[in-house]
């Protein structure tokens, strides 16, 4: 029998707020363990907790950028469970009455577009980290994530392959960070899935029981961790064995997942309105002031590069990848204007220097300084080949593309005469490689403009060099 996958995520997204959903208290990465921690995020008596106002706009910001219903009205649930990291026996979250229903996103897969439909977006508290390694048979709880606000993003079982999961994903990062509301920062926690997976009979319109794979942090490890699951399922129903409806965790080690403890229902958290919170009310004006304050998204800025700078649909796919680099394109056209030039380099020479496109925005050429060394290969002033030489001394010393030809000497010669001298003195020297090429040998071409770059230090026009040798080996 041949089966298929059904798989539905669940993504956690830490909204970037400095203070947490209810409390004062720092959601900054990295502090001394337990150092950000209050009695609110303890849930001690006698406090109350109070709804950030920027977790609120967020959300909104979130809900609407994924095509989201919103609504109104909406209200805080207590989801009770035990675990050593749940301070308070319970997690803040919404249930019943989410402040957002529905929704989608597009992603490429095989070449065209699929749409993935969504069954909410939520806003709910984290929970703290326990802490196993280096400890021997002892565990730790570091409750300094407690009460950082998140949006978990629930889809429909619509994913069909591990690579589609992934590109979900990345399509749901990217959106939350052009909107600027989670930096997608997936080492930190920032970003994270639980991953639900079941495998059917093809063809069957019937859910499988499934297995949730839970705080999957890394691309890749979402990707793993689905495809060892699928065949872990199928193997066993072909074994005749029943799947178990459980939690299971991914060893990134052995690429493998392995049971963690059997699968809660909805009716076992006991979900209930929180009596310390009241309901959360928008209005109108309140959420048309959000709406319009959304940036260009991905997909929109993906179709007008395309179309208003000429580009090809890859070069338009990495320049819309990220913000940062869409913005640092546009500013260098502001200064050199010829967009795909200004992609090929960015593609290829500044692309090349980051670990991630992220931190283009401290990359130490800024794009005010990489249109100007482009000029100068426009106006004749440099060869391409002496631009690469400059960008590398732009990393290295901070100098503008001029301040470095105008020290080193690197200016491109053009002179005709000059050139035309440097030629004559070659072709004079090689009167075997002209009677090759004189015979068809057309390669050597390649030979005499290399003489010529040589003796020039790499300085010669090309453009004039070729001009000047074509007339030369035709005499």
């Amino acid at each position: 029998m041949e089966f298929e996958p059904v798989i539905g995520l669940e993504v956690h997204a830490q909204l970037k707020t400095k203070s947490k959903i209810f409390a004062p208290e720092s959601t900054e990465f990295g502090g001394s363990p337990n150092s950000h921690v209050s009695p609110i995020c303890l849930g001690l008596p006698g406090v109350l907790p109070v709804l950030n106002k920027k977790v609120l706009q967020y959300a909104f910001k979130a809900a609407i950028a994924l095509n989201c219903e919103l609504h109104p009205r909406s209200r805080f649930a207590r989801k009770n469970y035990f675990y050593p990291d749940l301070p308070k026996g319970y997690q803040i979250s919404q249930y019943e009455e989410p402040f957002s229903t529905g929704g989608w996103v597009e992603i490429g897969t095989n070449g065209s577009t699929k749409r993935i439909n969504l069954t909410r977006i939520h806003m709910e508290e984290d929970a703290g980290k326990l802490v196993h390694e280096n400890h021997g048979n002892s565990s730790f709880v570091d409750l300094n994530r407690a009460g950082v606000p998140l949006v978990e993003i629930v889809s429909e079982p619509e994913i069909t392959s591990a690579e589609e999961a992934v590109e979900y994903m990345k399509k749901i990062r990217s959106i939350l960070r052009y909107i600027g509301v989670c930096d997608g920062n997936m080492e930190e926690g920032s970003l994270r899935c639980d991953a639900n997976v079941s495998v059917r009979p093809k063809g069957s319109n019937k859910l499988g029981t499934k297995a949730e794979i839970k705080n999957v942090n890394s691309f890749r490890y979402v990707q793993k961790a689905i495809e060892y699951e699928i065949k872990r399922q199928i193997m066993s129903l072909e074994n005749g064995e029943e799947i178990v409806q459980e939690t299971r965790l991914f060893d990134s080690n052995k690429g493998v997942t392995f049971s963690m403890r059997s699968k809660e229902e909805a009716h076992d958290y006991r979900y209930f309105p929180d009596p310390d919170l009241l309901p959360v009310v928008m209005e109108k004006e309140q959420i048309e002031e959000i709406r319009n304050s959304l940036p260009e998204l991905p997909d929109k800025k993906l179709a007008r590069f395309k179309e208003e700078y000429n580009l090809p649909d890859y070069d338009a796919g990495v320049l819309t990848s990220t913000i940062e680099i869409a913005d640092y394109f546009e500013s260098c056209l502001k200064t050199y204007n010829n967009p795909k030039i200004v992609s090929n380099w960015i593609m290829t020479e500044v692309l090349r220097e980051l670990k991630d496109g992220d931190d283009i925005d401290s990359f130490p050429i800024r794009p005010d300084k990489l249109g100007e060394l482009l000029n100068l290969i426009e106006n004749g002033t440099i060869s391409g080949k002496i631009a690469k030489e400059v960008f590398e001394d732009m990393l290295s010393s901070g100098k503008t593309a001029e301040e470095i030809v105008k020290e080193k000497g690197m200016t491109q010669i053009s002179d005709q005469s000059e050139l035309e001298n440097i030629v004559s003195k070659i072709l004079a020297d090689n009167p075997d490689a002209i009677a090759k090429y004189k015979a068809g040998d057309q390669k050597l071409m390649g030979f005499f403009v290399g003489q010529v770059m040589k003796q020039t230090q790499g300085k010669a026009n090309p453009k004039v060099v070729n001009e000047i040798l074509r007339k030369g080996l035709l005499d």
